[in-house]
């Protein structure tokens, strides 16, 4: 039997939040938790450990739900803002790295194989091959930044690079892709 999904008004589901009304939890989870994995899933891609951020968002935001003031901004804002900075925080901890240097082979293959498919767009037809042809310091922040939506503080974090080598490099790679078209 499945269950029917709650939807509160936004002024309902934090009173029922500041009450400390189990069915808030489960009305928050209804509402917004697709919309907060997808927050999560562009900075943490490993579906695992993305689960787990998420659950430790919803407990934040569970227990700090009295410092949320409507006066400076909407509740979906507030509780984005929360996950994307837990799941920042999360990457940039020691024990996320750790795990990250003891990857199975089988999933590294199956990630690179997933990642090199190329989806026909109009608007990109042909710049995917040419930026294939950079270098791979190059091609990856060209990818994560242009085509995987991250922004350059993002990129800094997830390749541990100081966020102005992120932009020189972007810039560099632009220059190489300029070459090309000549």
């Amino acid at each position: 039997m499945e269950l029917k999904k709650i939807f509160f008004p936004e002024e309902k589901l934090i009173i029922a939040l500041k009450n400390r009304e189990t069915i808030a939890v489960r009305a928050l989870m209804d509402m917004y938790y697709d919309s907060l994995d997808n927050v999560v899933s562009r900075i943490i891609p490993d579906s695992e450990s993305r689960k787990d951020v998420l659950q430790e968002t919803i407990i934040k935001i569970w227990n700090s739900i009295e410092k949320y003031e409507s006066s400076k901004g909407r509740l979906y804002t507030w509780m984005r803002n929360i996950a994307k900075n837990y799941a920042i925080d999360v990457v940039k901890s020691k024990s996320y790295k750790d795990v990250k240097k003891h990857v199975c082979i089988d999933l590294c293959h199956f990630d690179i194989s997933r990642k090199r498919t190329i989806n026909i767009n109009i608007d990109i037809i042909g710049i995917k091959d040419m930026i294939y042809n950079l270098q791979p310091k190059h091609y990856i922040l060209l990818e994560l930044v242009y085509f995987q939506g991250y922004t350059h503080q993002e990129v800094a974090i997830i390749l541990s690079l100081p966020e102005g080598t992120v932009k020189t490099r972007i810039r560099m790679a632009i220059i190489e892709l300029r070459k090309q078209f000549e």
